[in-house]
């Protein structure tokens, strides 16, 4: 920063003489000559007349000749180099006209430094240029150096009370932390310290924020890295900078070393990609030879974050490298609790706020989902001008954040309203009367994201399976809302908006049949190639291992559980056809209705709804979106 401040000045310095430079040798004639007027004249002119007499003084400076007339009144000026200053030089002697030599020589210098600005000026910015690249050897002249940075947390300093909701995984990971403070407590015992520590888990459970945790309860020094910082254009640049990276961490061990994301530079080898030479592949040898190579890396500890464990190469994941692998699940109950309050310390609540139904009210939810849910409630409640945060709110921002934000400004006709009406009434109605199925929560009518309905169900606790009663009411459930419009409107007037229904119900069908062995004719044997995705290294392709014989049948099963949960919703619909209009109707009216309005509607008695805040009764648990009517133009 100093030599750049100093080469700015520098500049301005150069600048700043020239221009004085240039002012005092533009008047140098007139103050020489006393005040008399100056002109400048052909270098013909000036030897005529000088010639003729008229001369009483010459002075040469440099290049530049001054003439002054007798009277001292006029002073004439001209230019001629040194080589061509024979005649003038003549006529001055012939006419005995005295003349004088001034010494150019600073008019030299800086002439020489006027020259020799541009070149400084192209050196200076190519210096500047070259700094910025390089940024502290991590640039241009130093792109095979690491970019671990020394994280170093005296500010927002994070420690596991601030993480919740994972014991197990803080657990393990204490520790690992442990071992660095007291290493002679697990050394007496023949304990080696683990070389490395994988975090695996869904998307937004907190794996990094744990990672930051062991930084700030180990008191070592904490390297942080990501995955795609190995990753670059030039081959073997990864590799370097895998070496460098355990070079600094050797000259601070003990240390810790946290890669996120690792997937990005430790994917499966070996698909025949670009041959065995790849520069992703060289980095990930590289990572296996430091990790565990010939060379022991002592009190090195590597902690590593994927979500993406199964594309990993094995000979990452085997003991000796990452020694543990650290499941960070979605949270239970009890753990989305925890991470409520985590995230609720600096929010004030109103007295109605209940952690443990907000707990309950989000199955499925990560950490970070219930961070946004928290976040969402408050700005929920300043933009009511409120003072604190109720339960509505939070009630309100459960909805938004599952479902989307309301669209009351979406123009809908009043055909559509009743079709939606009657369409979300079905999907009630029969979630109410299937034998096994969660308590309807809410069913609304109001456009949200990409829907124009919902109907929600409350799970009672934390669900980890489905047993083939619950699977088979799920898609009578889901086939409801097309049997209503049929019931109602007739075939030639049902919309597109059973489409996400019909595609949820398919795919349950199928997976009942071809992965859970619910059907006699296919046995519990599995079938069709269960991957997700394809990602290069780890398969190329995918394998079709059933029979055209054996895909009939699988395709006739599936058509076979779909139709009759659309059997069975027809069955309870024509039943209950006047609690059908009746809920419709309710439903036109009140726009939403909570499980709880929705059973005194049908007895006959209409919701009650006095304050804003109080229009929706706040269940003791969540709403779940089972399936969602889809905008008709986007079915």
């Amino acid at each position: 920063m100093n030599l750049r401040n100093l080469a700015i000045w520098g500049v301005i310095a150069l600048l700043l003489i020239g221009a004085w430079s240039v002012f005092t040798q533009g008047g140098g004639g007139v103050g020489k000559a006393g005040g008399a007027t100056s002109g400048l004249v052909s270098y013909s002119d000036m030897v005529n007349k000088i010639s003729t007499g008229g001369v009483g003084k010459a002075v040469f400076t440099g290049d530049k000749i001054e003439a002054t007339s007798k009277d001292g009144k006029i002073t004439w000026i001209t230019e001629a180099p040194s080589d061509s200053r024979g005649p003038l030089v003549t006529a001055l002697t012939q006419t005995s006209t005295p003349f004088v030599y001034h010494s150019g020589g600073g008019n030299i210098l800086l002439s020489l430094l006027f020259n020799a600005l541009p070149v400084l000026l192209l050196i200076g910015v190519w210096i500047f240029f070259m700094r910025q690249m390089q940024g502290g050897a991590r640039g241009a002249m130093g792109f095979g150096k690491s970019k671990a940075r020394l994280l170093t947390e005296n500010k927002n300093k994070v420690t596991f009370e601030d993480v919740a909701g994972v014991d197990e995984a803080k657990e393990e990971l204490a520790e690992i932390v442990d071992f660095l403070k007291d290493p002679a407590k697990f050394q007496r015992l023949g304990g080696k310290i683990p070389k490395g520590a994988l975090l695996v888990g869904p998307p937004g459970t907190g794996k990094t924020l744990i990672a930051r945790a062991v930084a700030g309860e180990a008191g070592v020094p904490f390297f942080t890295i990501s995955g795609s910082d190995f990753v670059e254009m030039f081959v073997g640049v990864g590799a370097s900078r895998v070496r460098d990276m355990f070079e600094q961490a050797k000259k601070n061990a003990p240390c810790i070393i946290f890669i996120d994301e690792i997937d990005a530079v430790g994917r499966h080898r070996g698909a025949g990609l670009g041959g065995g030479n790849d520069e992703r592949e060289q980095t990930l040898n590289q990572l296996l030879v430091e990790m565990d190579g010939f060379e022991a890396n002592e009190g090195i500890i590597l902690i590593a974050a994927t979500n993406r464990p199964d594309v990993l190469d094995p000979a990452l994941l085997r003991p000796g490298r990452f020694d543990r692998q650290v499941v960070v699940p979605n949270p239970d109950v009890t753990g989305r609790e925890k991470i409520l309050r985590v995230h609720m310390r600096n929010v004030p609540l109103a007295a109605d706020v209940d952690v443990k139904t907000l707990a309950r009210g989000t199955p499925g939810f990560s950490g970070a989902d219930l961070a946004n849910l928290v976040n969402e409630a408050a700005l929920a409640a300043a933009r009511r001008n409120k003072r604190m945060v109720t339960m509505f709110d939070f009630e309100h921002a459960k909805d938004k954040v599952m479902m989307g934000a309301e669209r009351r400004s979406m123009a809908m006709s009043e055909e559509e309203k009743r079709n939606t009406a009657y369409h979300e009434g079905g999907h009630a109605l029969v979630a109410m009367s299937v034998p096994s199925a969660d308590p309807v929560h809410k069913a609304t009518i109001v456009p949200r994201g990409r829907a124009l309905g919902m109907v929600m169900q409350l799970p009672e606790g934390d669900r980890y399976s489905m047993n083939f009663v619950q699977m088979t009411s799920r898609l009578a459930i889901m086939m409801a809302g097309r049997v209503a419009e049929e019931l109602i409107f007739g075939k030639e007037n049902i919309t597109s908006g059973a489409s996400s229904d019909i595609k949820a119900a398919t795919n349950l069908a199928r997976a009942m049949v071809t992965q859970w062995g619910y059907s006699d004719e296919l046995g519990t044997v599995a079938y069709g190639d269960n991957q997700e995705e394809v990602f290069l290294g780890h398969s190329v392709a995918r394998t079709q291992n059933v029979s055209e014989e054996t895909a009939r049948t699988i395709d006739k099963e599936v058509r076979r559980l779909v139709d009759e949960g659309h059997v069975e919703a027809r069955r309870i619909l024509t039943e209950r056809l006047e609690d059908l209009h009746t809920l419709a109707k309710a439903l036109l009216e009140w726009e939403t209705l909570s499980g709880e309005e929705i059973t005194n509607v049908l007895k006959g008695v209409p919701p009650v709804r006095d304050d804003l805040d109080k229009q929706m009764p706040l269940g003791p648990s969540v709403s779940v979106p089972i399936s969602p009517r889809p905008d008709t133009a986007t079915a």
